[in-house]
Order: C-alpha cells, then sequence, then structure tokens
C-alpha cells in the first residue's frame, strides 16, 4: 500500500469513528496549506462530521483567525509547540467542534536554521474541555513528502484520541 493508499484508509476508518461516535472536526493548517482539509473532505458525506478548516499561512492570519497571541509568535517562532497549541484552541474556540488539529512547520526547500531545520513541523491535537496534546517531528525529503508525512502524522494523532 503506497502512501497516498495509507491516509485515503487512515481518513476513512477516522470518518467511520467520528460520524458512529457523532463528533465534529476542525483543522488549523499553516504548512500544509489545506492538505489535510482536502483530504478530509474528499470522502462523501464528510459534512456530517467535518466542520471547518483554517489555513493560517501567516503570522498575521494565526492572529487574527486564530487568536495566537503575537508574544508566542515573537518568543516562540510560527513553528512552535507554543503556537499550534494557541492554533488548536483556536480553531475550539471559533467552530463549533468538538476535536481540533493543528500544523505549523518548515516544509522546505529554504526557510530552515540550526534550531529548526527544513523538516522540523509542530503538531497540536485537542477534544473540547481538554488539554492540548503538542509535538514536534522532523521529517526527511523534499517540499511534498514534508507536507504528506505531516497530513499522515495528525490522522495518526485523530485516530488516536478516536479509539481512547
Amino acid at each position: 500500500m503506497g502512501e497516498n493508499d495509507a491516509i485515503k484508509a487512515l481518513t476513512a476508518r477516522c470518518a467511520k469513528r467520528l460520524s458512529e461516535m457523532g463528533l465534529r472536526l476542525v483543522v488549523a493548517e499553516s504548512c500544509t496549506g489545506g492538505w489535510l482539509a482536502k483530504v478530509l473532505t474528499d470522502l462523501p458525506g464528510s459534512s456530517a462530521w467535518f466542520d471547518r478548516g483554517y489555513v493560517t499561512y501567516s503570522n498575521e492570519a494565526k492572529q487574527s483567525i486564530l487568536g495566537v497571541r503575537s508574544d508566542t509568535l515573537m518568543a516562540h517562532g510560527a513553528v512552535s509547540e507554543e503556537t499550534v497549541a494557541e492554533m488548536v484552541r483556536g480553531a475550539l474556540t471559533e467552530s463549533g467542534a468538538d476535536l481540533a488539529l493543528a500544523v505549523s512547520g518548515i516544509a522546505g526547500p529554504g526557510g530552515g536554521s540550526v534550531e529548526k531545520p527544513v523538516g522540523t513541523v509542530c503538531f497540536a491535537w485537542q477534544r473540547r474541555g481538554a488539554t492540548p496534546q503538542v509535538s514536534r517531528e522532523i521529517f526527511e525529503g523534499d517540499r511534498e513528502q514534508v507536507r504528506r508525512q505531516s497530513v499522515g502524522y495528525l490522522l495518526e494523532r485523530l485516530d488516536e484520541m478516536l479509539h481512547e
């Protein structure tokens, strides 16, 4: 099974579970540029469980749409656990969804640093009323591969949340 087939299968599994549980999902994306929302809404019937997606690529969008604080961005940067935690909280606050996923990263080919090399991606996931969970991963590959791995990673976190 190819990487795209694995993403499709995982998406279908999550969709079935969201539907069975009567839960709605919101996503807040930066480096993936809407790829996660696209994968989720590729499924017929996704309107039953997918609430909305935010593509907040700029820092200004993260602030005005999701309520990420300028202090957070200045102190930690857009690619940080602190920023994605605020993104995921903001997505839940601004929507009526039950679960949220957020991602911000450096997909490349440029933009990396010693502290945050190309391929560094930060993630957050949260159930309404719970504390956000966060992680930082470093993926190998070109821009498309980093973005695809990021989508797969978040779908895996969603699957875990739905089977806790």
